[in-house]
Parts: C-alpha cells; structure tokens; sequence
C-alpha cells in the first residue's frame, strides 16, 4: 500500500532525536526504580513484569512518534489514526501499568501536578476533555492548521497525550487515594468513553468528499511534510502529492483511517472492559469468602 517512502532519509524514517528521547527515558526509569529508589518514599522492588509493560510503553511511543509511522501519518490518513491508536489508546495504560505506585505517589504530589491531577482526572473531566479534544483536532480547518505547524503540532499532540492519560486514570490507577471509580461505574465509563469518539469516528467514515487538504492539496500537503523531514531533503525532492506513495484514492484511505481507529478502539476497550470486569468480580468473590469465614 505505501511505496518508495525511502526516500525521504533514514533521519525522517527514523528520527534519531525521538530515538533518544525514548531511550532517554527509558534510563532514567531504571535509575529510578534502581540506585535513585532509596531517596524514594515507601519504595520497593518493581517487579519483572512492570519493567516490561514501560518497555513496552517506550517502544510503543518510538513506533507512534519516531518511527516510519509517523511519517507515513503525514502521507495517508490512515497512518495518522494508526499513530493516534498508539499514541493515545495503547501507550498511556502501558505507562500507568509500567510506573509504580509508589513513584506515581511522588510524581503526583508535585506542587503542580497535583493541582493537574486533582481535576483533571476527575471522571467526568478526563471523560469529555479527552474526546472533546480529540474530535476538536480533527475538524478540517483545525487539522490542517495544527498539521502545518510545527510547534502548535508538537504542543496539541502533548495536550491530546496528557488528556489521554486523564481519560485513563481513573479506570487503571492502582494509587489508592486516587481511586474515583468501582465496578459498575467502571464498566458505565468505558461504555461512554466509546460513545464519546463515534462522532468524531463517523465523520471521517462517512464523508462523501475528502475533509483534509494536507493529504489533496500538494501544497499544503508539503508543507506538512516539513514536519517530520529535514528542510533540506525535501528541498531536494520533486514532489506532486500523497498518490505517488499510496495506492488509495484519499477518500478510501480518509474512511480506512476512521474505519481502523474505531476498530482499534472497540478491542482496546473490550479488553480493558474485561480485565475491569473480572478485576470487580474477583473483588465480589474475596468479599463474600470473607464474610462466609466471619459466620463461622
């Protein structure tokens, strides 16, 4: 589906920069949960498993952000939603998971950041300035603005990011005064959040017309292009538009993206909805053994 895409450079296929801002991070939580733990209040030991799961985090974040996806994500549509999957539905549960509870206690308690996290992850909060920002950045005019500058992109993609990580909390966290949410309410959240980025989802899919002039506008779309290749490749390059790397027509890769990030959506979701649901079950079950055990 996505051709000659090489020749663009290894910087732009690859960024470097990203590499090590990924790399960057993944050290400092090692020193962190390693010789910096004892500086740490009530911390103890990560486990195997959470040490993979922000691995994981981190080589989900490079593949969004630094790798040949992103710059696909400026060629097509449906590269973008894949990326936006990533970004936001896959990497801030890795993170929440990968993080101890004891080192999101002393990321919280911040003197900023606990103002941020006190309302910001307040259910109904993180609920609608997610998907409200979400479908925002995807109206036309908005996207193709936000697409052709670079330092709006970079802080819209951090806002999106930070909100993304909201809308999650109150579902994963494991920090007990953080706890806003049980069972049922739970399950109710997720149903909703899901509900919350149809539209957004539907507009994209069901448009008669292509919506975005960064991918059919060879302008526009170039300069686009200037967001993740150097200036002075693609100085060097002739380029006319999208079509000379993609095989679909921009109105069958704008319904493919919207079609790919609601499936992407439902798995996610259904899989969390289970692990919340079996996690709310196991609770009912030790609760009832216990008050068996306390009649006898």
């Amino acid at each position: 589906m996505f051709q000659n895409i090489e020749i663009f450079g290894p910087r732009a296929l690859w960024s470097p920069e990203y590499l090590g801002f990924t790399v960057a991070l993944t050290i400092l939580y090692f020193l962190i949960i390693g010789p910096w733990r004892k500086d740490f209040k009530n911390s103890t030991p990560v486990p195997l498993k959470q040490k993979l799961l922000f691995i994981l985090a981190m080589v989900m974040l490079y593949i969004s952000k630094g790798s040949p996806v992103d710059l696909l994500g400026h060629i097509t549509l449906t590269a973008h939603m894949i990326s936006m999957s990533i970004l936001y539905l896959m990497v801030p549960p890795l993170l929440i998971f990968g993080i101890p509870v004891w080192l999101w206690k002393s990321v919280i308690n911040l003197p900023f950041v606990k103002q941020l996290f006190h309302y910001g992850t307040k259910p109904l909060i993180a609920l609608i300035m997610f998907n409200l920002l979400f479908s925002f950045y995807h109206i036309p005019m908005l996207f193709d603005f936000l697409n052709t500058n670079q330092a709006l992109h970079a802080m819209i993609t951090i806002v999106i990011f930070i909100s993304s990580l909201f809308m999650w909390w109150p579902l994963l966290n494991r920090v007990d005064e953080e706890k806003q949410l049980h069972g049922l309410k739970k399950i109710g959240y997720i149903f909703a959040d899901g509900m919350l980025l149809t539209p957004a989802c539907a507009l994209i899919i069901f448009s008669s017309a292509p919506l975005y002039d960064v991918y059919t506008s060879s302008a526009t779309w170039v300069e686009a292009l200037s967001l993740c290749v150097p200036t002075d490749t693609l100085n060097n390059l002739t380029l006319s538009g999208p079509e000379l790397f993609s095989t679909m027509s921009p109105l069958d890769d704008q319904r493919t993206g919207g079609v790919i990030m609601k499936i992407v959506q439902e798995i996610i979701y259904g899989s969390i909805l289970g692990y919340v649901f079996f996690e709310w079950a196991r609770k009912e079950q030790k609760i009832d053994t216990l008050e068996d055990a306390e009649q006898f």
